[in-house]
């Protein structure tokens, strides 16, 4: 068959992600904290960005700087400077908080006589940046880690290089409970020494504080601590590789085992108790954010809710056009008239997409009151099962909008403040053959009934499904289980030994 070349004229259909597109798909599934730090970024980025919060003093010498003395594009200031004698307004602010005479250590006259290299805090080079500014992170001590805890511990403990050096090797396996995450014959393989002897530093390492530091489980994390106060004796050491039968509440096989009568054991028991199962996290734990509602519910005298955004997580930016207007004046070249251009587009589009994504934000939260407008009058025994389609059709979205909508935001309601993603569960059938029921609703009523158990009455899985089912939830034992578990409520076994141990501990 012989081959040639002709021309073909084909019509298809492609769909296009445009960046302006890209860039709404991503801001809208950021959270306010993520949304703030990117718009933070964009303001640097972009001379023609500002805060609405911005002073009119402040835009106004932005704007009779661009008219005198137009910089190229790569040049312009990224901060603002001082137009009267062109020192970076953060410094002055830093000077006049220091206050004092003219004179004094805080004045700025002091700041000019001061060694070079140094500020009035005595602070080293490293605390000013480049272009003069203070450094304020310099100034924060850092947090002191677990990691850096046991290094300095482990250079005066060990001396030989070897040793040390598989000593800092396994501190970088330990996690921030502080346990031992690697094996220690991969270590032995991969630093080319035997297990014995990466055995005996480990040895070392476990006698640091933290007492319980560099365990490689829970019952060695606990023998380690007793030893540290000299109270593993064999009862104990019998009672700490049997600590599963605590758990289960099993006293009777544990007094035998460890060969003491309930007093002793009451006594032993009460001993772990004071210990600490993650001794690590004393050191360099994680900041707790607090969190920050995307959208206010609020009741209204007529039995209707109110649907507000949370105004403070919102970022006030605007596009400068006086700035714009004033720069295009005088620009030389069309490298910087590119520069503008591209800037204004950039600008003209975050705001587009901040504005889109706050007013799609605030139609998704409506649609979710309006479905579960049950929970916020009842309570969580009135929400209804509800799916991102559901939503997605009654405001004629797309789910993938829904879905990104709902990652990461919070509704601060009446009954407390809830992921959006929470209003969201599946449905759990009726016996009736009526409406379905949420899960999150069964749950509830799961939790419920073994609450109002009482020492001689507890509930077994059987007997929660047979009474669920007389409320018209249509649901299996292993369902019942599972959520039971996932609320991490003990099996009616362990219920039970629990309640008897609380009221023969009872006066």
């Amino acid at each position: 068959m012989a081959l040639s070349q002709k021309l073909e004229i084909r019509q298809s259909q492609a769909l296009v992600m445009t960046p302006q597109l890209m860039q709404a798909i991503k801001l809208l599934q950021l959270s306010n904290l993520d949304l703030s730090a990117y718009v933070d970024n964009e303001l640097e980025r972009n001379p023609l960005l500002e805060r609405t919060a911005e002073s009119e003093a402040e835009s106004e010498r932005r704007s009779a700087e661009g008219a005198a003395a137009p910089q190229p594009a790569d040049e312009w200031p990224e901060r603002p400077v001082d137009a009267v004698d062109n020192t970076p307004v953060t410094d002055r602010e830093a000077a006049a908080e220091q206050g004092g005479d003219d004179d004094g250590p805080g004045s700025q006259h002091a700041q000019t006589e001061a060694p070079l290299g140094y500020s009035e805090w005595g602070s080293t080079p490293a605390a000013r940046s480049d272009d003069g500014d203070y450094n304020l992170e310099a100034f924060v001590s850092a947090e002191r880690t677990l990691s850096d805890h046991l290094s300095e511990q482990l250079a005066l403990a060990v001396i030989d290089p070897a040793r040390r050096m598989i000593g800092q090797y396994l501190i970088d396996f330990v996690d921030e409970a502080g346990y031992l995450t690697g094996d220690t014959a991969a270590v032995a393989g991969k630093l080319g020494t035997s297990v014995a002897q990466v055995e005996a530093v480990l040895a070392i390492l476990q006698t640091f504080d933290p007492a319980g530091v560099c365990a490689r489980n829970l019952t060695e994390c606990l023998a380690l601590q007793l030893k540290e106060r000299d109270r593993f004796d064999p009862a104990m050491r019998a009672l700490i590789d049997h600590i599963d039968l605590l758990a289960k509440r099993e006293l009777g096989a544990l007094r035998k085992i460890c060969g003491v009568n309930d007093e002793d054991l009451a006594d032993m028991i009460a001993e772990i108790r004071q210990l600490n199962p993650k001794p690590g996290l004393a050191f360099g734990s994680t900041l707790v954010q607090p969190i920050v509602p995307d959208v206010f519910v609020r009741p209204l005298p007529d039995g209707s809710f109110m649907v507000e955004l949370n105004s403070d997580t919102l970022p006030k930016v605007l596009v400068n056009q006086t700035y714009y207007t004033q720069v295009t004046k005088s620009v030389k070249n069309d490298k910087e008239k590119s520069y503008l251009a591209d800037c204004l587009q950039t600008a003209t589009w975050l705001i587009r997409a901040l504005d889109q994504r706050a007013k799609t934000i605030l139609k998704v939260s409506e649609e979710i009151v309006r479905q579960q407008d049950g929970f916020f009058v009842h309570g969580v025994q009135h929400l209804r099962p509800l799916n991102l389609k559901t939503v997605a059709d009654a405001i004629g979205m797309h789910e993938s909008t829904v879905s990104r909508v709902t990652a990461n935001k919070y509704m601060a309601t009446n009954r407390g403040i809830f992921e959006l993603k929470y209003f969201f569960t599946s449905a759990i059938a009726s016996t009736s053959g009526g409406d379905a029921h949420s899960a999150e609703a069964v749950r509830h009523r799961i939790k419920q009934l073994i609450d109002a158990e009482t020492g001689q009455d507890v509930l077994s899985d059987d007997t929660i499904v047979e009474k669920l089912k007389s409320a018209g939830v249509d649901i299996a034992r292993r369902t019942v289980a599972k959520y039971r578990e996932a609320m991490r409520i003990p099996s009616s076994v362990q219920r039970r030994r629990e309640k008897q141990m609380a009221n023969e501990s009872a006066p």
